[in-house]
């Protein structure tokens, strides 16, 4: 059999009995029909989400590895500052620059304020933490909610489905396998729509939640590491 032989025969069954997905939509219940909308939405959504957060965190991931090698290069803290601060910094790079904001102006502001400069210093830093975090874990919830929830509302169009079919049934009195399918095959089509939207869903969710897990131990370790920086600066000063 040829591949326009094979394609010919896949399309027979949707053109004469009306088992393509479209008809299958138009012949369902209207709750089925809520339930298969309320799915595609809900995938539709999630992609945009899943499509937004690989963008955003492969830019996160390339931020911080480009800004370590700058802030271990050498260069002069107060230069680096200077550089970052007049963009628009994300992860790392904004970690640093409250950090050396608050810096200044305690140090400009009141010199006999260095023996507390490094509580407040690591406070900012925790707080510019979990700001950074909660715009990279923005949404996110979200698909965890498609993940868990949607096989089961797509199980909820599918019995509502079955339900129809069997009063159908019961009003034509045929249980013939020509009236039976049409409805099973409707019914059936939410569960696969269900799982369409879920799939996705939980296995990005999972990949985000780690590469969130894996910034935010980043953002950590350099936040430590630059206290030790403030904690010798204070000990010259002093």
């Amino acid at each position: 059999m040829t591949p326009a032989d094979l394609l010919k025969t896949t399309m027979e069954p949707a053109a004469a009995g009306g088992f393509s997905f479209v008809e299958l939509f138009l012949q369902a219940h209207i709750v089925v029909k809520v339930v298969m909308l309320g799915l595609l939405l809900s995938s539709v959504w999630s992609w945009a989400i899943i499509v937004e957060k690989l963008i955003s965190f492969r830019r996160a991931k390339r931020e911080s590895e480009h800004f370590e090698q700058q802030f271990w290069s050498g260069q002069s803290l107060e230069e680096l500052y200077s550089a970052i601060s007049r963009g628009n910094p994300i992860t790392m790079a904004a970690l640093f620059v409250a950090a050396m904001r608050e810096w200044k102006r305690s140090v400009e502001g009141n010199i006999r304020a260095l023996g507390g400069i490094q509580l407040r210093v690591e406070k900012v830093m925790d707080v510019t933490i979990s700001r950074e975090m909660e715009r990279l874990e923005r949404r996110l919830l979200f698909l965890a909610t498609v993940g868990s929830t949607a096989p089961f509302v797509g199980l909820f169009g599918t019995v509502w489905g079955i339900m129809a079919s069997f009063q159908a049934i019961a009003v034509s009195k045929n249980t013939s396998l020509a009236v039976v399918a049409p409805g099973i095959a409707e019914a059936l089509f939410a569960t696969a729509l269900g799982l369409m939207a879920a799939i996705p869903a939980v296995i990005f969710y999972n990949k985000f939640s780690a590469d969130a897990a894996q910034i935010s131990q980043r953002l950590e370790t350099f936040a430590d590491e630059f206290a030790a920086i403030v904690s010798r600066q204070i000990d010259v000063r002093t």
